[in-house]
């Protein structure tokens, strides 16, 4: 396995989309990184330049120390897993497994031990004299896996692939390619625009937008201390509240004006956030605003209750409670926030600033 550099990455497409701008991103030997963020922010680029599928406009790419920049893909030593499982239907699983191998006229034995061995590690042993079409979603799935392992590579790109499997067998093969991972101890890029396969499979995590990394750093921390508020109202689910406040003389006065005031930061506009299963819902006067119930959500073990608070007509406000929790349409209830759980952002940058007191 190795580490991958990108140094000062920039691809200008011919029509003057720039889809990635100056990245530096260094991988770590045995990391599984995710990039992840909204269709269109250049996750998928990087990969594809990582791999050699594109050519970069400036900027450098090495991988195990060596510069591969100017490289073709059959130079690089990495194999790249896509959203379509790309298997040969009229070759059976074993001589799909096999393929890569054989073109490189690896010894016939090597060759045999290899694909068993690969097999067993995902499962698949039994599945080696079937063809394509007698499998699975996520038997084909683990196929494409077995064919970019075997060959035994420096490094994997994974592009969204269990994108097209239904959310049962998505979750387990998200299960089986953690473990995978831990076994092989592999360095791993992971490209998703599904938030929560990024922050359970990550090592690290680098949330993209508009061809830049927001933010890069374990799933926890990017969770409770988002860098800034695209990074904030992109992770988590249900996403994070977010509303404009002032600072006047170091004293924070959020909208509505019954909500809060406390300690904060340089006087100015604010953004407030603050996490649905960070609000509480509690009796009259115990709390620090109020609200009519809009919509009501059962989620499974939550409940997300949608808020129209006096203040803040133009948005809703989202509160998580237990799914035993009885709350009501058109209900009036009362809300409590969790103070050393709050989010403060400037308004302007949108850059995380000092938490509040």
């Amino acid at each position: 396995m190795a580490t991958i550099g990108l140094h000062e990455v920039s691809k200008v497409f011919p029509n003057g989309h720039i889809a990635v701008r100056q990245l530096t991103l260094d991988v770590e030997n045995g990391e599984l990184l995710v990039l992840v963020g909204p269709s269109g922010c250049g996750k998928s680029t990087v990969l594809r330049l990582i791999a050699g599928l594109e050519t970069p406009s400036s900027g450098r790419i090495v991988i195990g120390g060596r510069d591969v920049t100017s490289e073709p893909p059959q130079n690089r030593d990495v194999a790249m897993v896509f959203q379509s499982y790309a298997l040969y239907p009229h070759k059976t699983v074993r001589e799909n497994l096999a393929f890569a191998l054989r073109v490189r006229r690896v010894d016939p034995a090597d060759i045999d031990a290899r694909v068993k061995k690969t097999a067993a590690a995902l499962g698949i042993e039994t599945l080696l004299d079937r063809k394509p079409g007698q499998l699975s979603g996520g038997q084909r799935q683990r196929t494409a896996l077995g064919r970019a392992i075997v060959r035994e590579p420096q490094a994997f790109l994974l592009d969204e692939p269990l994108s097209n499997l239904d959310p049962v067998l998505r979750l387990g093969t998200r299960t089986e390619l953690a473990l995978l991972h831990r076994r092989l101890n592999a360095t791993m890029i992971y490209v998703t625009h599904d938030q929560e396969e990024a922050m359970t499979l990550g090592t690290r995590v680098a949330v993209m937008r508009q061809g830049i990394v927001e933010q890069l750093a374990p799933p926890l921390e990017i969770f409770r201390r988002p860098a800034n508020v695209f990074v904030a109202g992109f992770v988590g689910s249900p996403a994070m509240n977010l509303w404009p406040a002032e600072v006047t003389q170091g004293r924070l006065k959020a909208a509505p004006a019954n909500i809060m005031e406390m300690a904060a930061a340089s006087d100015g506009p604010v953004t407030i956030g603050v996490r649905p299963h960070d609000i509480d819902l509690v009796a009259q006067g115990d709390g620090d605003g109020s609200g009519d119930v809009e919509i009501v959500e059962p989620v499974g073990a939550t409940t997300v209750v949608h808020l129209r608070v006096d203040g803040l007509a133009d948005q809703l406000i989202r509160v998580a409670v237990p799914a035993d929790t009885t709350v009501r349409v058109n209900e009036r209830v009362y809300f409590r926030l969790r103070r050393d759980r709050l989010h403060l952002f400037d308004a302007r940058s949108g850059a995380r600033m000092t938490d509040v007191r």
